[in-house]
Formats: C-alpha cells, structure tokens, sequence
C-alpha cells in the first residue's frame, strides 16, 4: 500500500472512528442506533445496511425490520458538482442537452441524486445522476471492512456467517447500482414482459442521453401509490390498485423471475389510470428451479400441505455446515402446521417467509440471494397493501396465478406441456435406476437425505422400507407386463402361441413367473 492510501485509510479509520464514539458503541447497539451509525458513516455502510435488512435467515428480525428503513437519503449534492458530472459524462456543455435543469433536486439519496429537467427537444425528463467520487469511497470502505473481519478473532460472528460473503454480495449490488447503465438495461427489460398487461407502465428511456453515471427518463406526473386520500379524488378504487398491484408483483416473481426488489410506496406511482414502477436500480432474479419451488410452497401454504412446504425449503435452503436434521425437521413441521391451521384468507405472505428464515438462521442455512431479495420485496408489497387495501391477501392471489385464474384465465397450453414434462421425468426415474441412485447421493451430499422420514430409524425399518419398495417395483414391472400383453393380444402379430401372438403369451408367463416367486418368497418369510 502506497503512503498516500495509507494515509487516506487512516483518515477514515478516525472518521469511523469518531462516529461510532459518538453514538455510545460502547453502551451496546440497539436495531435504531444500528441505523444511525449506518447512516453517519456513509454510502457503503448504508449499502451495508440495506444488504443486510435482507438476510433475516442471518440478523434477527427487530434489526432487519429497522434497516429497511435506510431509504438512502442523503444532503444533496451541490449543483455544480452534478454539472460536473453531466458535462463529464456527455463531453459537452449540459446547454446542449438540456433547456432546463432544475437546481433543487427531486430527491438526494447516498449514490446518486435525480432532478427534473426539459430536453433541448422540449420533453419533461427526469435526470439521475451519480454522486462525484461515490465508487472510489464506496471501494475504500469495502476494503477497510474486509480488513476488519480479518482482524476478527476466531470465536464471534464470523461461526454464523460468511461476512466476506456478505461483504461481497454488498458490493456486487452496490456496483450495480451505481452502473445506470445495467439499470437502463433493466428498465427495458421490465417494460418489455409487462407490455401486454393493460394497467402496468414504466417510464419511457432515453437511452441516447444515458450514461453510466447519469441516466434520464421521462418524468411521471402521479400519485403515491400509499396517497388514500389523493387517490379517492381522483376516483381511484383503492381495492382495484391493490388487486392489480399485488397480481403484477406475483407475476413478476412466479413468471418472470424478474422482480422489483424494493417496492415501497416512493417506486410505484399511479397515472392515468396505470400503475407505474419506476426506480430499477435494485432488480432481484429467480432461476426456473426457484420459481418452481416457490409456486410450490406458494402452493402448500394455500392448501394446508406442509410436506409441500417442507420440500421446497429444503431444497432452496443452502447449509451452512452439517446440520443437526431431527432438529431442523421438528422447527420446521412445527411452524408450518401453526400456518396450516389459519384460514388462507389471514396468512400474510410475508410473515410466512420471514418465520421460515428465522428456524433457518437458528439451523444455519442460509438463503440465495435472489431469495433474500424477494422477502425484502415482499415486506415491502404487504405494507403497501395494508395501507391501501388491507383486505388484499397476496397468498389468495399468487395461489390463483398460479393456477392460472388470473386476468386471463389457464393457460392450458403451458400447464399440458408442464404436465408432459414432469411426467416424462417420472418415467426417466423410474427405468433409470442409477440416476435414482445419482439423485439420493445428491441429497445426501447436501446433508438433506433423511430429512422427511425418521430421522432415527433403526435398521428394522430401513430393511422394511426396502423391501417394500422392492415389492412395489415388482408390483409394477407384473402390471406392466399384463397391460401390455392384454394390448399385444388385440392385434394378429405373427408367430401366435396358443392362438395368441407369441410375444403376449410370453409377458403373461412371465407376470405369471414373477408372482409366483413373490407369493412362494412371502410363504416361506411367514414361516421364518
């Protein structure tokens, strides 16, 4: 390290430093003062923060929920560093974009800040732009921290959580974010799946004018989506908003994979008669296997079937560790059978996700981060909705789309090939035994083998469980050989053997063989 950047990481040390003395570290940290400190320290900590308010399968609850309150708001940047800025971005002089750019800022958040402006062709734009020097002090501080859970001794925190993980999942969103470019990217993205739906918008981009640094859309003249009172006035239906707004986020995460992952009432307008979703910055992304399992769990809760539940978790879970199974079955069937008491009408969605994170934050496994980001988002939707509409239930709708009910009806096309595929995976299983083998010494790799039998099973019934999945094998290949024989002695195939096709008479024998050998191998265990 150079004696210059030494320097300047001492300078910061001192400045964190005098923070944290401050704000009384030494009298413990309560979720608020947590908050503060974040937000006296500056973009990366705040970052930090918001990163944080994600994983409730890591900090508790109370800190979570406090930390989703770090919105970034930040003192504004002088305006002449934003021309700075623009002209820098563009090569020229911001006169020759803009008519007009108004010196007070809409709003001043810890990476960027967005004024309204009129192009030089006279259209009502909004300008986002990066804060000067945000991605060089973001990048010190993120050093620092590294540096600092090094210097962690071995016994703390660092037993519960990966924090260079945490670290770098902070960055990786951080950066993001700071490329308006990928949020451009996304903004097309989202307009683009949500264009046949009627009620849904997204401000129009200016993609000639954007930059990496500086990003500018069309300005949205309209009301917060949680403005009751300004809503009614203009003769809005609060329940037909909420309906409408929490079915689009369930299609954004259970059929596009493709969500807006901090939904709260400042990001959603609403405009002649649409709801519009503004703010891509922060996108989360679900993989195929993830929507699938999430419908499926979406699926359990909705129909009281807590194996469904159980199965999807464990397979969207990530162990941290070896962990204690007997115990994490118990924590788990003991919370979804509370929620599969409740009517399905009173089960927030929300709710239900952060209690599971919290049994798997106590049974160390961790979350995707795509995940993580959902449950952040879907805090957010839940508080939109009980402001606006309180009688919207989100699980009563994402069980709906699920099955295709709607704003649109089933899609039988999709469901049959749905259907097709999942069985054409039974029959692959069910010929292809070492791959039924592969399967089981997958899960037992992930530690989640035995998870739904009992988990201290004695060898008496591990050797009556296979030899009762051998029997049903049997049981199958006998009924297949007779359906298919009865099929084969339709037909005039030729040779025939007693007046039937050889080929049927030979299944009926040997259907015949293989019961015969079953009842005589049953016979003689019944005796013993």
């Amino acid at each position: 390290m150079s004696r210059e950047k030494h320097k300047e990481y001492g300078a910061r040390l001192r400045e964190i430093t005098a923070v944290l003395r401050s704000r009384g570290i030494t009298r413990g940290v309560t979720p608020e003062k947590l908050r503060l400190i974040l937000e006296d320290l500056g973009p990366a900590y705040i970052k930090l923060g918001q990163v944080m308010s994600m994983h409730s399968d890591i900090l508790p609850k109370k800190y979570c929920d406090e930390l989703m309150k770090l919105h970034s708001e930040a003192a504004p940047m002088d305006f002449q560093e934003v021309r700075e800025v623009i002209e820098e971005a563009y090569g020229a002089p911001a006169e020759e974009i803009f008519a007009r750019i108004e010196e007070t800022p809409l709003g001043s958040a810890s990476i960027a800040q967005v004024h309204r402006a009129v192009l030089k062709t006279g259209e009502q734009v909004v300008v986002k732009v990066q804060r000067k020097g945000v991605y060089e002090l973001m990048s010190r501080d993120i050093a620092l921290l590294h540096r600092a859970v090094k210097l962690l001794p071995p016994i703390n925190m660092k037993d519960l959580v990966d924090l260079d993980m945490v670290l770098d999942e902070m960055w990786d969103v951080a950066r993001e974010e700071m490329d308006f470019l990928i949020e451009a990217a996304n903004m097309e993205e989202f307009a683009a799946r949500n264009k046949d739906v009627a009620f849904i918008s997204v401000p129009a981009l200016y993609k000639q004018y954007t930059t990496s640094k500086v990003l500018v859309m069309e300005y949205i003249q309209g009301l917060s989506v949680d403005d009751k009172e300004g809503l009614t006035e203009e003769g809005y239906d609060l329940k037909e908003i909420g309906s409408k707004l929490a079915d689009n986020y369930m299609k954004q995460v259970m059929e596009d994979g493709f969500f807006h992952a901090d939904p709260h009432p400042g990001n959603v307008k609403v405009r002649e008669g649409k709801i519009v979703w503004i703010d891509m910055g922060m996108m989360g992304r679900l993989s195929e296997r993830d929507k699938e399992l999430i419908a499926k769990a979406v699926k359990g809760v909705a129909v009281n079937d807590i194996g469904a539940i159980l199965e999807s978790v464990m397979a969207l879970g990530e162990f941290r560790g070896k962990p204690d199974q007997s115990r994490l079955y118990q924590d788990i069937g003991t919370l979804l059978s509370k929620y599969g008491t409740v009517d399905m009408g009173n089960i927030r969605l929300a709710e239900v996700m952060e209690s599971l994170m919290e049994v798997m934050k106590e049974n160390k496994i961790s979350m995707p981060h795509g995940l993580t980001m959902l449950a952040r988002g879907l805090t957010h939707m839940e508080g939109v909705l009980v402001e606006i509409s309180p009688e919207i239930n989100m699980v009563k709708i994402a069980s709906a789309r699920g099955a295709g009910r709607i704003l649109g009806g089933l899609n039988w096309e999709k469901e049959i090939k749905k259907e097709a595929k999942a069985l054409a995976q039974s029959l692959y299983k069910a010929v292809d035994i070492p791959g039924l083998t592969a399967d089981i010494l997958h899960g037992y790799l992930k530690g989640q083998t035995r998870i739904n039998l009992d988990l201290h099973a004695g060898e008496d019934l591990s050797g009556l469980l296979m030899a009762l999945i051998k029997k049903l094998v049997m049981g199958l290949l006998v009924t297949g050989l007779l359906i298919g024989s009865s099929i084969l002695c339709t037909t005039d195939m030729k040779p025939k053997l007693w007046g039937i096709p050889a080929i049927g008479a030979i299944g009926y024998i040997l259907a015949f063989g293989i019961t015969l050998c079953i009842f005589l191998r049953h016979m003689r265990s019944g005796k013993q």
